[in-house]
């Protein structure tokens, strides 16, 4: 075999859909999930079947009940995320959802689960499920190379998507012949096969933060509100999201009054329409890095909703089950290329001091745009009829297609997050404490001329880096008296939050901002650093 042979078998496993399962505590927990996914999917058959004499909308807020515990759980449990260690985390959540689940299973045989403790048990599910999403996203890079981010990403999609194609039809059947008791009983044991690969993972532990370093829980949520504002191609993401969402829930929202007001069909049935968008999924996953190398990013999302919804406007004017299957193919195909797109952008971009509470706020604005939704479509199926909710949600995701040429999702070939911990220590003649500040750093610089007007354009981005890291103002100066000495300062809420851009919050990205803007330098001129504290309330008010 020549050289190059060998460098193209490589190339070609690196870029395959498949090839993040080549790590094996990463193709343990994919199957461990997959397990517990095919446990969800058929409890949500039971528990949506045993709602479906309820009336539209109480069918759609069993989706609700799932998934929005997200929008009031996601930050707090990314900062969970970033503050403690991932993996007991997950563990402690799996164990609470198997204890809901066991007495959902328990009422469920007792003939004692009414509407009401099976929407309350299914929202506790919803929270264990909130509070372990920002921690099993954060541990995808721990488990595959950052190359294969966007694969794993896909690896994920395809599993929720196969337990879609598995689940509901075994739940369905399941249902039909034993009663829903049993879907509730075997979601509750599949929560197990993940806690087993959790505790037999030997992961590397992580560094120890320094005291002075740990954000309080207040402080690590404003983090990430800042990081978020700051962050613009973490914000366009999320804007794509928010866009697609609302009209995509339509599908999962209204697919069991399609099964049954506008099919006929029962549980079963129900179960084989979500299995056609499961496989449909599992399929696309075959072609999704050939489509991805054609289309792009933008292009994926752009033909993702496009292909939604066409596959709603024939579920809202075809009433013939086997077409109903054929288009729902398509679907499972569109949404793992929109899940896959923007899950893996979002991984790629995040540094990992933040990077739990930035995919908290993705899964707050993916799975809240679901839960908020899901019953305005209900309500909107009572008041319209069905074909008209349907047609509007198909409109809405026309809609959102023609917006990718608007708001398209930035370029991430530069963006690189690994950390770089390239400033020098502050040389202070005093040590402060962790909660001295807030701590003033001006930096002067004396740059080119002729530069001036390219320098204060390369700042921009070194204001968001700072902004991102930490800073509550700032503000870049001209010298009145000389042309060319340029002061920026920015404020730091406390000394320990500047030793953490120090040493933990700066990535390489950062410091390719700087280097831009000190190219512009004098010769020979480097830039002067300062810190000052409060007067009043800082270390000199102490010492003094």
């Amino acid at each position: 075999m020549t050289a190059s042979t060998t460098r193209d078998s490589t190339a070609s496993r690196a870029e395959s859909a498949w090839a993040p399962l080549a790590a094996p505590v990463f193709r343990a927990l994919w199957i461990a999930q997959f397990v517990s996914n095919v446990g969800t999917w058929m409890q949500t058959v039971g528990a949506q079947w045993l709602l479906l004499g309820h009336g539209a909308t109480l069918v759609t807020l069993v989706q609700t009940a799932s998934s929005l515990p997200v929008v009031l759980l996601a930050l707090p449990s990314g900062v969970l995320a970033d503050r403690f260690d991932r993996r007991r985390l997950l563990v402690a959540a799996q164990f609470a959802m198997c204890a809901v689940a066991t007495v959902l299973t328990v009422l469920a045989f007792a003939g004692g689960l009414t509407p009401g403790p099976l929407l309350a048990l299914t929202f506790l599910l919803g929270c264990g499920t909130a509070l372990m999403g920002p921690a099993w996203q954060a541990i995808q890079p721990e488990l595959v190379d950052r190359s294969q981010l966007g694969q794993a990403s896909a690896l994920g999609a395809v599993n929720m998507n196969l337990a879609r194609a598995i689940g509901p039809a075994v739940g369905g059947v399941l249902v039909a012949a034993a009663g829903a008791g049993w879907t509730f009983a075997f979601n509750a044991v599949s929560y197990l096969g993940i806690v087993i690969v959790l505790l037999l993972w030997k992961r590397p532990p992580a560094p120890p933060v320094p005291a002075a370093q740990r954000e309080r829980f207040l402080t690590a949520l404003y983090a990430a509100r800042r990081y978020v504002r700051n962050a613009p191609g973490i914000r366009r993401i999320l804007l794509r999201a928010a866009l697609f969402i609302p009209g995509a829930a339509a599908v999962w929202s209204l697919l069991p009054l399609v099964a049954g007001e506008s099919l006929g069909l029962g549980s079963g049935g129900y179960g084989l329409l979500l299995g056609a968008v499961g496989i449909g999924a599992v399929s696309g996953a075959f072609l999704l890095p050939r489509i991805r190398g054609t289309l792009g990013a933008n292009g994926t999302l752009a033909v993702g909703a496009v292909v939604f919804a066409a596959v709603l406007a024939v579920l809202a004017t075809v009433h013939l089950t086997w077409v109903v299957a054929l288009a729902l193919l398509p679907a499972g195909l569109a949404w793992i290329g929109v899940l896959s797109t923007l899950s893996a952008a979002t991984q790629t971009r995040l540094p990992g001091w933040v990077r739990a509470r930035g995919l908290a706020v993705y899964l707050l604005v993916f799975q809240g745009g679901q839960a908020l939704t899901a019953p305005l479509w209900g309500a909107l199926a009572q008041w319209l009829g069905l074909t008209g909710a349907l047609l509007v949600a198909g409109a809405l995701l026309l809609l959102t297609a023609v917006s990718v040429r608007r708001w398209p999702l930035y370029d991430a070939a530069h963006i690189d997050p690994t950390p770089s911990d390239h400033w020098p220590t502050p040389p202070l003649v005093f040590e402060p404490g962790p909660a001295d500040g807030p701590v003033l750093v001006s930096v002067v610089y004396r740059v080119a001329p002729g530069d001036h007007a390219a320098f204060t354009d390369a700042m921009h981005d070194v204001a968001r880096s700072r902004r991102r890291t930490g800073a509550l103002t700032w503000g870049l100066y001209e010298d009145g008296n000389e042309p060319g000495r340029f002061i920026e300062n920015y404020l730091i809420a406390s000394w320990a939050e500047h030793l953490a851009q120090h040493h933990a919050r700066l990535t390489t990205t950062d410091r390719h901002f700087e280097e831009r803007a000190r190219a512009l330098l004098l010769p020979g001129t480097e830039p002067e650093v300062t810190h000052a504290f409060d007067a009043v309330t800082g270390p000199s008010a102490h010492t003094g």
